[in-house]
């Protein structure tokens, strides 16, 4: 949104302005979405509010008609949660449609940027943006890490069973070329997941729960954390 003076050369009043509208904005996203996803269920306002009654935070139903009318004042954030779990659809996707709107304004006195933009800004995906919180990152590694360790393993078990009941020798000798190319994946993944979480130590915090799949694995003597770069991450 472009900046505004007024006659008299104040900004003050127009940013209070800007900042208004931007909420005004907001709020008819999420409203507008709200009413497209309650729609293509084929809902009615009541059969939203009675979902959002299951779930166990009523939203009566003239409440969903006062927001989507945009007669409504204000959105607590709680109930774009319980909406969004109503509607079958991640909260940050009320608030930035990808796909069903053009452009969002991130913030009051910023131009307008894509939706999927936002959305990565909201969620800490995207790093360009200024954005730094280094912890996110490591749970994600972690995360990440994990499926990893995981996929390779059921392509390692995939690679065995085949080489036992391989029809012959060629068949054979490819599966177990296969098993050990997963075999080594695994094992990089599982030193990987290791640093992660040594990593996350080092910083005074308490890494993630481990799958019960992987635990047993994971949680034997670790790698030497003084040995771990944080761009290892």
């Amino acid at each position: 949104m472009t900046q505004r003076r007024g006659e008299h050369g104040s900004r003050k009043t127009d940013d209070e302005d800007d900042v208004l509208e931007w909420v005004d904005l907001v709020m008819a996203t999420v409203a507008a979405e709200v009413r497209r996803r309650r729609r293509a269920l084929g809902w009615s306002a009541q059969d939203l509010a009675d979902r959002c009654e299951e779930i166990g935070h009523p939203i009566p139903r003239n409440v969903i008609a006062n927001m989507e009318s945009g007669r409504r004042s204000n959105l607590p954030l709680v109930e774009v949660m319980v909406l969004a779990e109503a509607l079958n659809t991640p909260p940050i996707c009320l608030v930035y449609p990808v796909g069903y709107v053009d452009d969002v304004q991130r913030l009051p006195l910023q131009d307008p940027t894509s939706p999927l933009d936002a959305l990565r800004w909201f969620t800490g995906e995207e790093t360009d943006l200024g954005a730094d919180d280094d912890m996110l990152r490591y749970f994600r590694a972690h995360h990440a890490a994990q499926e990893r360790l995981r996929s390779a393993r059921r392509d390692e078990e995939y690679a065995r069973y085949h080489a036992k009941t391989a029809p012959n020798a060629d068949r054979k000798a490819e599966a177990l070329r296969s098993q050990a190319r997963a075999a080594e994946a695994a094992d990089e993944a599982e030193s990987r997941l290791r640093k992660v979480r040594a990593f996350i130590r080092q910083e005074g915090v308490t890494p993630p729960f481990l799958w019960p799949d992987i635990e047993a694995a994971i949680e034997s003597p670790e790698t030497d954390s003084d040995t771990i770069e944080e761009n290892d991450l």
